[in-house]
């Protein structure tokens, strides 16, 4: 169903949360700062709750995931709603489908949950842009997250307390782990921490919100991004090293945190679900269908935009995913001449192709250099990879694209055309095509499309796809786009794949690779039982908060 254009979103949510409380009358909810308490139909109330992100998790299996939450001792969840995944562009709304914010509550509903409700605009959350849509940055002076320059947080505090000298205790996100991001360490946390941590806290009489209890996926291009010296996108996996897994199941973490709630609060009589059934197959091996620049008419339908200048990514409504720029070279070059971005001005990866040969990378704050040579008229190709926009940190106006022009050797490089890809329609479309032989690559290198047919001939279950040799893409299964993969850099190594994903025995699967780089000699995958998340070459990174601390795309379409 086709997005609807709906009232403003604010009025919007104020409308279905009336809608879901129709006894609202009844009940009552009060901040008790006489005794530093809270009321809930005015008996003293104290909260546990967790976090859970309805857009990292299908919708099949939100009413999964928060019984889950209800067994292990909590009695709220709490989440965000994230403007660019329910206002795509500009007065155009989305509520339907995984979209569907009003079924979710309705879910935590079901299962005896109160929510907490975080409307944005601005989530962080590691998400693309920290929730805000791009087409904010269509502006391009516009200025994202200014803050008032009253720092002095003595006076702040002092100010406060003239307003509310007393209240209840709450932390908010305690974190049970912590992210990723693409080639750092997989980050944990231990059970023994996160347990003392909560338990001072209860004892204290704090309410407590645990950030996360289930991580979920960053699917299809929603990863966010954070700049700490330099560019860090975060990793597909949301897993958050939380007390439910990102496939869904209860850790140890969950059963020792199970364990401490039980001292304060009732808990739910009976087991928690045991962990889903999951599926090993393979290896399979992939065909090549072509490369990327093979299919160009199909991409990019209404032919490429020309300008001077190379223009952004949100200049041309490329809200995400890969832009192709394109020129030719005005002289014959003869030496390796370094072809490179000024002012690092490359956002955020780009793969380098001169007549449809591959040449190499060029990264943001990493790989500043590609050596060229060339012809009179040959065509240099510039394939431009949006990684996830900035998610934290102030005026984070994070465009994508090439920012400046590129420079070869001494000569500004400029004429181009601009193919605004949509691999997404390819992919779900119009997979498979034959192309004609000449269209045919001989040595595959540079992005490429792979992919291949399978049969589930036994029971379906969850599983986790591992790309042994596989370089950095993305990946679709079955027309869903389930996210990038960077087996070359890590730590994650599989990419976790939902059983509502697979077709059942009887039908053919369908796997669709983009790889950017490099095939292994023998292009095969497989699927795992168990998931690969802390494959570097560095030890495991322990997340380090003190456990006395008290402080702090593309639509998904499983409905």
């Amino acid at each position: 169903m086709a997005p609807e254009k709906l009232p403003r979103l604010p009025s919007l949510l104020l409308s279905l949360l009336t809608l879901l409380l129709p006894q609202a009358d009844t009940r009552s909810f009060v901040v008790d700062r006489d005794h530093d308490r809270f009321l809930l139909d005015g008996v003293p109330f104290r909260y546990v709750s967790g976090s859970l992100h309805y857009f990292r998790v299908p919708r099949v299996l939100w009413a999964d995931r928060l019984l889950k939450m209800r067994l292990s001792g909590l009695n709220a969840v709490q989440f965000y709603v994230p403007w660019n995944y329910h206002e795509p562009q500009p007065g155009v709304y989305n509520f339907n489908g995984s979209r569907d914010l009003i079924a979710f509550l309705h879910e935590a509903a079901i299962a005896k949950l109160l929510v907490i409700l975080r409307p944005g605009p601005y989530i962080c959350a590691e998400w693309e842009m920290g929730g805000l849509p791009s087409w904010l940055l269509r502006k391009p002076k516009i200025h994202l997250r200014t803050s008032d320059p009253a720092d002095n947080m003595t006076k702040i505090f002092t100010l406060l307390r003239q307003y509310e000298p007393h209240g209840p205790l709450v932390n908010s996100e305690y974190y049970t782990g912590w992210l990723d991001y693409w080639g750092h360490n997989h980050s944990t946390r231990s059970v023994p921490a996160v347990t003392k941590g909560l338990e001072k806290m209860l004892k204290l009489g704090a309410s407590v919100n645990m950030y996360m209890f289930h991580g979920g996926t960053n699917f299809g291009y929603w990863n966010g991004a954070d700049e700490k010296g330099r560019f860090l996108p975060i990793t597909t996996s949301y897993d958050y090293d939380a007390p439910i897994s990102e496939a869904g199941d209860p850790t140890p973490k969950l059963f020792a945190l199970r364990n401490i709630i039980s001292k304060f609060q009732e808990v739910p009589l009976g087991p928690l679900p045991p962990p889903s059934r999951k599926m090993l197959l393979g290896p399979l091996t992939l065909r090549l269908d072509g490369d990327l620049l093979a299919f160009l008419d199909i991409l990019c339908p209404r032919g490429p935009i020309h300008s001077i200048l190379p223009m952004t990514f949100e200049a041309l409504k490329q809200d995400r995913g890969f832009m192709l720029y394109r020129t030719h070279l005005i002289h014959t070059i003869f030496e390796p001449t370094p072809l490179w971005v000024p002012n690092n001005g490359l956002h955020d990866r780009a793969y380098v192709m001169v007549d449809g040969v591959f040449q190499g990378v060029l990264e943001r704050n990493m790989r500043h250099t590609v050596f060229l040579m060339g012809n009179l008229g040959a065509r240099l190709d510039i394939l431009v990879e949006n990684m996830g926009r900035l998610s934290f940190g102030s005026n984070s106006s994070d465009f994508k694209g090439l920012l400046e022009p590129p420079i070869l050797g001494q000569t500004m490089l400029i004429k181009w055309m601009m193919f605004p890809l949509k691999i997404d329609n390819l992919v779900k479309w119009w997979f498979p095509l034959q192309l004609p032989k000449s269209a045919q690559p001989q040595a595959p290198s540079g992005p490429s499309f792979y992919s291949t047919t399978f049969p589930i001939l036994g029971s379906v279950g969850d599983t986790f796809l591992y790309l042994p040799g596989w370089t950095k893409g993305q990946v679709w299964i079955n027309g869903f786009n389930l996210g990038r993969y960077w087996t070359k850099r890590g730590p994650q190594q599989t990419l976790y794949v939902p059983r509502p994903l697979l077709f059942p025995r009887g039908m053919l699967n369908k796997i669709t690779l983009l790889e950017l780089e490099n095939v292994p000699s023998q292009p095969q995958i497989q699927f795992l039982d168990k998931p690969i998340l802390n494959s570097t070459l560095h030890k495991t990174y322990i997340y380090s908060l003190s456990a006395d601390s008290l402080s702090a795309s593309e639509p998904m379409r499983l409905s």
